[in-house]
């Protein structure tokens, strides 16, 4: 199961403020149980020693006025560790009333951007409860008994939270908001063209916002060897010294192996890829190995040991290797699956499962 973050503060640095300065933000606030003169204060929630503005009680109330470069996530102190309330706020004139002794019920008013926010607490924090108590209890020696039940539930409560997603941004695709909800909500799918085709729907002011930049380069770095997107190109020499590229592959399934000879768990799997390869060599498929060694003859070696009969290629860089460095590759075995158009179909099949993807797409017959 995927262990879900529910808030998530202190993800990325700031954007550059805009070109225009914006009017500023003014909060008017009146908090009973506030010692007459103490300090209050707003903080960037992402830099908590960013100090942005500050104030003094005076009869239980104060005002506080900058300027903040986009709608964003906001500390307001009440000169305690544990008085303190997030607010999401931009340049908007906002009035806060409630208790110091009660900060999770404060009436904030004028602000658009903290509406939505409460809007997406409400909607959100039941389901990410939901994640957390079902995670807690799957790894706990009494779920442990349970876990397959338990995981069907987990599935299930994913997927209500995905559709809430679309909803939310769907109606809220100019708050600022919606690009932090996509941010913190990221990690329950690996599918970066789905937070792609999100992301896409709000608007473009939102986009180049801070979290919008980061959603950005979250897309741009989780397409790289994604399912879904096309093969990345790569040339090595083989064997005997020639260089052989994957794109020569076109027309044929084609599985990129990447593995070693050093590598225990690669040379554990080497025998279900070679039954695999015997199995549908005839039928359009073949294996496209690359070797993570940094030495010519254990690499060798370990081909003729496990009887490994399709093409073979390595720069011999080690995790260097410079066709591992365009996939990204940070373990090994990997794989991706491509099909005849050069389409990454699948990745990381192992065993049983690479068999049955290629019965579904081949035949067994």
């Amino acid at each position: 199961m995927k262990k879900v973050l529910i808030i998530v503060w202190s993800l990325i640095g700031w954007a550059n403020a805009q070109n225009v300065k914006p009017a500023g933000f003014s909060i008017s606030g009146h908090i009973k149980g506030l010692a007459e003169r103490s300090d209050v204060f707003v903080t960037d929630a992402n830099k908590p020693t960013d100090t942005i503005a500050r104030s003094a009680v005076s009869g239980g109330a104060f005002s506080l006025k900058g300027v903040i470069p986009e709608p964003n996530l906001y500390e307001l102190n009440f000169g305690g560790p544990k008085k303190k309330t997030v607010l999401f706020i931009g340049n908007e004139n906002i009035k806060i009333d409630g208790s110091v002794e009660d900060l999770a019920t404060l009436k904030v008013t004028g602000s658009s951007n903290e509406d939505d926010f409460m809007s997406f607490q409400q909607v959100f924090n039941p389901y990410f409860s939901r994640l957390n108590s079902l995670g807690q209890l799957a790894n706990s020696p009494e779920g442990s008994l349970k876990r397959d039940s338990l995981g069907v539930l987990y599935n299930s409560t994913a997927g209500i939270i995905e559709s809430k997603i679309d909803s939310f941004i769907q109606q809220k695709r100019s708050s600022f908001v919606s690009a932090f909800v996509l941010v913190v909500t990221n990690q329950l799918t690996d599918d970066p063209l789905l937070l792609e085709r999100r992301f896409l729907g709000l608007s473009p002011v939102v986009q180049e916002s801070m979290y919008g930049k980061y959603l950005k380069e979250q897309i741009e770095n989780g397409k790289i060897g994604a399912v879904g997107t096309n093969e990345i190109d790569f040339t090595q020499n083989d064997t005997s010294g020639k260089p052989v590229s994957l794109s020569s592959f076109k027309g044929k399934y084609v599985l990129v192996d990447f593995w070693a000879s050093w590598c225990r768990p690669c040379r554990m799997e080497n025998p279900n890829v070679l039954a695999v390869y015997g199995k549908f060599k005839s039928k359009n498929f073949t294996v496209l190995g690359v070797s993570l060694d940094r030495e010519r003859s254990p690499w060798i070696k370990a081909i003729q040991d496990d009887k490994l009969d399709w093409q073979q290629v390595s720069d011999l860089k080690f995790w260097n290797n410079e066709a591992a460095a365009k996939y990204r590759i940070q373990q090994i075995p990997q794989n991706f699956l491509i099909d005849p158009n050069g389409k990454i179909i699948a990745k990381n099949l192992r065993g049983p499962d690479l068999d049955s993807r290629l019965c579904e797409l081949l035949g067994c017959n």
